[in-house]
């Protein structure tokens, strides 16, 4: 598959045209990956704990063209697509959740818990809004090392509604950490609608209790998610210290996988269903000219045949064996 220049993006809040289709192609790998991870557990490929992130697609493409491989993200345990956006390898994480010993975690983490530093996916945690605090140590240290790094922490709606929300937002300010930080709202914290459970109407409108600019943007929206993502980090960059991103976005299915997703209505799945961004934006780079259908379908083509491989690979690979259930646990040389 062609690959992208992963150098921090020009400086402009317009994506050019070259950016827009990595941009789409990003998008692409991650609905892709989602239906190939679903038609997984339905066949019994893979058995595992799964939380499809599909119509989130546009927010972690958009942002990580703005990151280089130095720069890192924290996410959650539905934060597939930003690790993929970001660079982890498809055949290590197709190992990681199929729990062989190829995996980026040598099948300990399972999909729950992908880690790969060396694309700057610091952390997935299973720990609701822990991804922030995380991000702030990692934005602490690259500010003592002064370096012009940055932290990326995505969360979801819900996750605004804790300690560690407020807590991680004030202290961000109050040292001016290069950090964003991005709420992906996707209506839905686990079962409970937004509304019901959230006393705001925006969660961006609370990063002025923290004196930090915040920002409501539709995250199905490439144009504007790449401009708002680029404009706070380029003002973490400059020693400006965090912004609050809350990206407007809508999750295809239940919470995880198996669920009937009875708390939404639908009407609304239906609409956000033909709201795909997508397929959207695909027939939004055709109209303009930026590309045609035959090239994208050979992306797509491409990007199929690499998920497959990856696929393949992941399920001939070995299972840890047991002597590694210490390994990476203790200090080396084990406990006394």
């Amino acid at each position: 598959m062609a690959t992208f220049s992963r150098e921090v993006a020009a400086n402009t809040s317009t994506p050019d045209a070259a950016t827009q289709l990595e941009i789409y192609r990003r998008m692409a790998l991650l609905a892709q990956n989602d239906e190939a991870s679903r038609a997984a557990i339905r066949t019994g490929r893979l058995m595992m704990p799964y939380y499809s992130y599909r119509g989130q697609e546009v927010i972690p493409s958009a942002v990580s063209v703005n990151l280089s491989d130095e720069d890192s993200i924290c996410t959650i345990y539905r934060g597939i697509h930003d690790m993929l956006a970001k660079g982890v390898p498809l055949r290590e994480l197709w190992a990681e959740s199929a729990g062989r010993i190829s995996g980026t975690c040598k099948g300990k983490g399972g999909p729950m818990h992908i880690t790969h530093p060396k694309s700057g996916a610091m952390l997935t945690t299973g720990i609701v809004g822990s991804s922030m605090p995380i991000a702030n140590g990692l934005a602490w240290a690259y500010k003592l090392d002064g370096s012009n790094r940055v932290v990326v922490a995505y969360f979801g709606d819900g996750a605004s509604n804790i300690g560690a929300f407020h807590e991680s937002l004030n202290l961000a300010s109050l040292w001016k950490l290069p950090v964003i930080f991005i709420c992906q709202n996707n209506r839905f914290a686990e079962h409970t609608r937004y509304e019901d459970g959230t006393s705001v109407d925006k969660i961006s409108t609370r990063a002025a209790s923290y004196n930090m600019p915040g920002e409501t943007v539709d995250g199905n929206d490439p144009s504007e998610m790449y401009r708002a993502a680029h404009d706070a980090i380029a003002r973490a960059r400059n020693g400006e210290g965090p912004t609050l991103i809350e990206a407007m976005t809508f999750r295809f299915f239940g919470h995880v996988f198996g669920d009937d997703d009875a708390y939404m209505t639908a009407e609304e799945k239906a609409e956000a269903l033909a709201k795909d961004p997508v397929p959207a934006f695909r027939a939004r780079l055709i109209a303009e000219g930026i590309a045609t259908d035959e090239e994208l379908g050979r992306m797509e083509a491409s990007i199929a045949a690499e998920i497959e491989e990856a696929i393949g690979f992941a399920l001939a690979a070995e299972f840890p064996p047991l002597e590694e259930l210490l390994s990476d646990v203790y200090a080396q040389g084990g406990v006394a």
